[in-house]
């Protein structure tokens, strides 16, 4: 029998330990050993658990205890989940975490102190929720050079572009109703901004191409500045505006990485990705592309992703798995403003349309107008082909010395 820990018993803790306890036998055929809940570790009260006699309140219970093989931490955030987790590391227990911020942070660090010490550092529920991903990206894919990976990270967001594109509904209305629903936070700031994207495409890149990429690297915008009229001229160019996690290995092998709404065709395996459900596409040069999808979030996806790690680190307990990259000093990103990409701009000026096009085209490249029903007399959107974002920046800075004010500027996707 093999004894582990259950760090913080909030949606996910809780999740774990259902699944642990639910599903003793099949777990135990697929392990060849039982597993068994020694510790629960919160520090609230929960009188009418079932599991009363197994909750601490004293992380040093679980450090202290030898016969604790495997720890899961289901804490969130970096303090105090990262002292507790590189401790059990130095002491010599596996970790495994849904902990995406914890990562992205502190992944490095964290895998260099397990290999040191022999165990195992699995994340799986970090990024995809009950997607797998890590483990097709370091094992299932791992014959393949990742020139891309790219998705719909963030179930809230995609449940508040979803209602703005299906039912015309405004930004604050859909943030209103996802709060509702409990798919947004009382403060969702994580999510609308972009930050909870953004740590989860840290994890995927740092996993495809060997060094860590910390989210202060990532260029990361949300979806607060997202109207009603940029989903309307979306629709008319062809797309759907969501909210992209992407890295891509450029020719100089720095990456382009970032988090920001996009216009993607609707014929890409992305746009039809709707409501709360998450999409990644991986990128190789041998597969081509290979799409996971599914839920990302929620107490039993996350809890089974959580479960399938503790599974794993028992199989190996005296062996590593390979999974690992090494530090970063962000020297492999490419400055967000010298990448290079088409952009969707919306404007309004007191000039006749005619007029604005012709001075939007003696500044960007290869302009074209589009256009939607109902659009005001002031109101012009245009696309235009590749360009740099510096050079985006000058051509609008020049644009409205002209009077001609811009209002939206997404990037146009390749997906």
């Amino acid at each position: 029998m093999v004894q582990v820990a259950v760090m913080g018993y909030g949606v996910v803790g809780s999740g774990v330990v259902e699944v642990l306890t639910q599903h003793v036998e099949s777990i135990a055929k697929r392990t060849k050993e039982e597993i068994a809940i020694k510790y629960i570790l919160d520090i609230r009260d929960f009188p009418d658990s079932p599991f009363q006699d197994k909750f601490t309140k004293n992380f040093e219970d679980i450090l202290n205890d030898d016969e604790v093989k495997v720890v899961a931490e289901v804490m969130g955030g970096v303090n105090p989940a990262y002292d507790f987790t590189k401790r059990c590391l130095e002491k010599g227990k596996s970790v495994v975490t849904s902990n995406k911020e914890l990562v992205a942070t502190k992944g490095a660090e964290l895998l260099k102190i397990a290999k040191e010490n022999n165990v195992n550092y699995l994340f799986e529920a970090s990024v995809g929720g009950g997607i797998p991903i890590i483990r097709p990206l370091s094992q299932c894919l791992a014959a393949n050079d990742v020139i891309e990976i790219a998705g719909i990270l963030n179930g809230t967001t995609n449940f508040i572009l979803t209602k703005m594109i299906r039912e015309n509904m405004s930004f604050e209305d859909a943030l209103a109703m996802a709060q509702r629903l409990g798919y947004a936070e009382r403060n969702p700031a994580a999510d609308i901004e972009g930050h909870d994207a953004s740590r989860k495409i840290c994890i995927l890149a740092s996993l495809a191409y060997g060094r860590h990429v910390y989210p202060e690297y990532v260029n990361t915008q949300g979806i607060t500045k997202i109207t009603l009229e940029d989903v309307a001229y979306a629709s008319s160019w062809g797309g759907v505006i969501k909210l992209i996690g992407q890295v891509k290995r450029l020719e100089d092998n720095t990456l382009d990485i970032t988090v920001e709404p996009m216009l993607i065709e609707k014929n890409s395996q992305l746009a039809n990705v709707d409501d709360v459900f998450n999409g990644i596409l991986v990128r190789g040069d041998s597969t081509g592309d290979v799409v996971f999808y599914g839920k990302g979030a929620g107490k039993l996806p996350t809890a089974s992703a959580v479960v399938a790690d503790i599974m794993d680190c028992v199989k190996h307990l005296n062996k590593r798995k390979y999974l690992d990259w090494a530090d970063g000093d962000g020297s492999i990103v490419k400055p967000y403003p010298e990448t290079k990409y088409p952009v969707y701009i919306r404007a309004e000026s007191d000039y006749d349309k005619q007029t604005v096009m012709s001075k939007v085209s003696d500044l960007f490249t290869n302009a074209r107008a589009i256009v939607r029903a109902n659009a005001e007399d002031k109101e012009i959107a245009f696309v235009t082909d590749d360009m740099t974002v510096n050079s985006q920046l000058e051509a609008i800075e020049a644009l409205e010395k002209e009077g001609i004010k811009v209002l939206s500027k997404i990037r146009i996707s390749d997906l």
